[in-house]
């Protein structure tokens, strides 16, 4: 099945807003970047865009995303207030630009860039998309992952285990995403695939499914247990019942969505019917309206 035009017209305007095509319209001065401790020497950095998370100690800073450009200097006067370090590596959870918008300015510092094989691709110009642009996906050489692994890899920092992977579906937020474990630490950062308290951003595009996103929610739920703490993409510092919560709503959504495309609905139909109805007071006060998940887990769905 043909995947729906506004679906296609849908992941340009978002990547608008989440990449550089923004950033002369944002106010980042006015952006204050905020620290809350997670864990023993794990934290979480809020500001505009992605959540970030931090590992730190004797070894350096571990980073998880890196937010926008202009941002970086309040990140690391953050950083300064816990740690003394320079941030050594940092590892991107996806491509889009509220994620990796750092990633030049650390890896002029001196980070090492590290992220899914398909997140350098993405970045790349040879690897954009025609239907959203050539300007979409750009960046520039210094911003791109110097490591990339495609299942997944361990790191051995600051006394601790950190373990990367990237589901086996492949297929969740976006083709190349990436979970990180601090394992001793009991923390999972995950990226974009879990939005908190707000209905998911789906990058049907750039390879999402909503299929995929569920089945790395479970996963982690699986993994987790009652004093788990889980930084999300967006949205406050959560927990397994929580992530259940999130993991339960998407489930009965594309149950609603698949039952509509087994009796031949169209996605205009489907959104009138609005499979999202019972959850759009909790969960539609985000970015992404309850008429764009539908859209992007009819696209999905209605894809493989």
């Amino acid at each position: 099945m043909r995947r729906p035009t506004c679906t296609v017209i849908l992941a340009a305007v978002l990547w608008a807003v989440l990449s550089g095509d923004a950033l002369a319209q944002r106010d980042f001065d006015a952006v204050e970047v905020g620290i809350e401790v997670v864990a023993d020497g794990v934290y979480m950095l809020t500001g505009a865009g992605g959540n970030i998370g931090a590992s730190v100690g004797a070894d350096g800073t571990f980073l998880v995303d890196d937010q926008f450009a202009p941002l970086t200097e309040k990140i690391l006067a953050a950083l300064a207030t816990v740690t003394e370090g320079p941030v050594r590596f940092v590892i991107n959870t996806h491509f889009h630009g509220d994620h990796t918008g750092g990633n030049e300015n650390l890896g002029k510092a001196g980070a090492v860039i590290v992220a899914h094989e398909n997140v350098r691709k993405r970045m790349t110009m040879e690897e954009f998309d025609a239907s959203v642009g050539p300007t979409s996906h750009s960046a520039p050489p210094g911003a791109l992952p110097v490591i990339t692994f495609a299942e997944g890899l361990t790191f051995h920092w600051n006394g601790a285990t950190i373990r990367v992977f990237h589901h086996e579906d492949g297929h969740a937020h976006t083709d190349g995403d990436a979970i990180i474990h601090f394992v001793e630490a009991n923390v999972f950062h995950m990226g974009d695939t879990y939005f908190n308290g707000m209905y998911p951003f789906i990058d049907v595009n750039d390879g999402g499914s909503v299929q995929g996103l569920i089945e790395v929610v479970s996963h982690v739920i699986d993994l987790a247990d009652d004093d788990t703490k889980i930084i999300p993409g967006h949205g406050p510092l959560s927990d397994k019942a929580e992530l259940r919560v999130y993991r339960d709503m998407l489930q009965s959504i594309v149950r609603a969505v698949r039952a509509g495309i087994d009796r031949g609905l169209t996605l205009e139909a489907m959104v009138q019917e609005a499979p999202t109805a019972e959850y759009d007071a909790d969960w539609g006060g985000g970015f992404i309206s309850a008429e764009r998940l539908i859209e992007a887990c009819y696209t999905s769905l209605a894809d493989r």
